[in-house]
């Protein structure tokens, strides 16, 4: 008897497990699917979710007149939504309008009296006045041209006691804020970038990784000899592998780590001030293949109302979160098809649509947004200025096309949590399983209805005990007159 129980609670046990092999192993295998579109629930399911965006065009150097691209590595779009691209194997900079029409080329620029070119040039950045500033990897130095594409300064290697003696200056990427301050990401850097004054001087470092440690290989380093340590791998930070400035001068940046956080917001003093509220932590996929592993993203574009996107170069994916750290949407893969790319490396934004720039294919391929990507961006978009009735409406347009959208419940919660609708806003939260805000929400509430049925309340209170003392009185009387006449 025994062993026919045992035996059918064995069996009981491996259908449980083979059920949820199945849905864990469905659920990754979609993730790993190249174009398609999801999101990830509350559980860390797959889920399915209609396309936010798709490849609409195409553009290769051929198509734009300029030649062909070779290995492209940046690309750049201003605030007048010109297009920079930067054609790292020509030497040069493509900049089109936002009609990808080519209107001019830059390949040389007079330094001093002197002409002077670029050599395997990796990074590119754009002010809002339209001054360019170009990681001329090859010359080991920063150029930076005004916006008549004339020579304003040349940042160099720079000589100062936090650099090593044998510092290599090999910049890569770079940005400027609006107090002319450079920062720069150099290869084999590993105490985060380096910023530059207005005059090109180099200050300081900001931002670097925090070290991770494997536990494991910590063990045996602890046990091994000198001899043996020092064949082991060095405990060192990751390097960064992008960076973005948004209007407020926050640097948004990208690293390689794969245990800790992937993405990073800097503020001036280089504390990580990321919001990851979400359902998991901003860092592309969250489920993969052990084979593949997690996502490495090498480039980060920041929008409007703190949205900002990632791409990732291992699975040529689009993510875009919003500045809470929801994950809002994905889109792109790797593939031959319109959309899908080989080598992507760059991301940027045209207004509401995305460009990916590919390196080996040396081409443009133009992302827009369909129904659901514009009325998500516009939901996102309006609680961030605080149109709470605008985002009520635009969330709940987005669940209609998108019931699986579940932080879409949570930004309607919160737009009836600023309107004061507490009840209806508990129920989205729960919804949504946004436990703080529904705690919020349901303190806010029970105050509300403390102070709409308090009257009420004291009055029956006072009532209550004014009869239960008249009660009480009554029967104190009745004893003393039974007492008297008693007596």
């Amino acid at each position: 008897m025994l062993k026919s129980i045992l035996k059918g609670k064995a069996l009981l046990l491996l259908g449980i497990c083979c059920l949820l092999g199945t849905t864990l192993g469905g659920a990754a295998a979609y993730a790993e699917g190249e174009g398609a579109s999801y999101n990830y629930s509350f559980w860390g399911r797959t889920v399915t979710s209609p396309a936010a965006y798709q490849a609409t065009s195409l553009y290769s150097g051929v198509d734009l007149g300029v030649g062909a691209f070779k290995e492209p590595s940046d690309l750049h779009v201003a605030a007048d939504n010109r297009i920079y691209v930067l054609d790292s194997g020509n030497n040069r900079v493509v900049i089109l309008d936002e009609q990808f029409k080519a209107v001019q080329v830059i390949d040389s620029f007079v330094r001093d009296g002197q002409a002077d070119t670029f050599a395997n040039p990796q990074g590119l950045f754009v002010t809002d006045k339209n001054e360019i500033l170009i990681a001329d990897t090859g010359h080991n130095r920063v150029v930076h041209l005004n916006a008549e594409h004339e020579w304003v300064k040349t940042i160099e290697a720079p000589e100062s006691d936090l650099l090593q003696a044998n510092f290599q200056f090999q910049p890569v990427r770079v940005v400027m804020d609006k107090a002319q301050r450079t920062y720069v990401m150099s290869t084999g850097v590993f105490d985060g970038f380096m910023e530059f004054n207005a005059q090109g001087d180099f200050t300081s470092f900001i931002g670097a990784n925090r070290v991770y440690v494997d536990p494991v290989e910590y063990f045996w380093k602890r046990i091994s000899t000198q001899a043996q340590r020092s064949q082991m791998i060095m405990f060192t930070p990751t390097e960064f592998t992008n960076l973005d400035i948004d209007g407020e001068g926050f640097l948004y940046a990208t690293n390689g780590d794969q245990f800790g956080d992937n993405i990073k917001k800097l503020n001036a003093q280089g504390n990580d001030i990321l919001r990851r509220t979400g359902y998991f932590s901003p860092q592309g996929d969250i489920r993969y293949t052990v084979d593949t592993g997690p996502s490495r993203l090498i480039d980060i574009d920041i929008g409007d109302s703190d949205m900002y996107s990632v791409l990732d170069s291992k699975r040529g994916r689009v993510f875009t979160y919003n500045g809470d750290g929801h994950f809002m949407y994905v889109f792109g893969g790797l593939g031959n098809l319109l959309g899908e790319f080989k080598t992507p490396t760059a991301i940027e934004r045209v207004g509401d649509d995305f460009i990916v720039l590919d390196k080996a294919l040396g081409e443009i391929t133009v992302f827009r947004t369909t129904a659901y990507g514009r009325t998500l961006n516009e939901a996102v978009r309006s609680y961030y200025r605080g149109d709470e009735q605008k985002a009520y409406e635009l969330f709940n347009e987005t669940i209609n096309m998108n019931a699986n959208l579940e932080f879409a419940y949570a930004g309607i919660g919160k737009a009836l949590l600023r309107q004061g609708d507490y009840e209806e806003a508990m129920k989205h939260f729960k919804r949504s399983m946004d436990q703080s805000h529904y705690s919020k929400a349901f303190l806010l509430y029970r105050k509300e209805v403390l102070r709409q049925y308090f009257p009420v309340i004291m009055t029956t209170v006072v009532g209550v005990a004014a009869i239960w003392l008249a009660i009480v009185a009554y029967r104190k009387s009745v004893r003393r007159r039974r007492g008297v006449s008693f007596e």
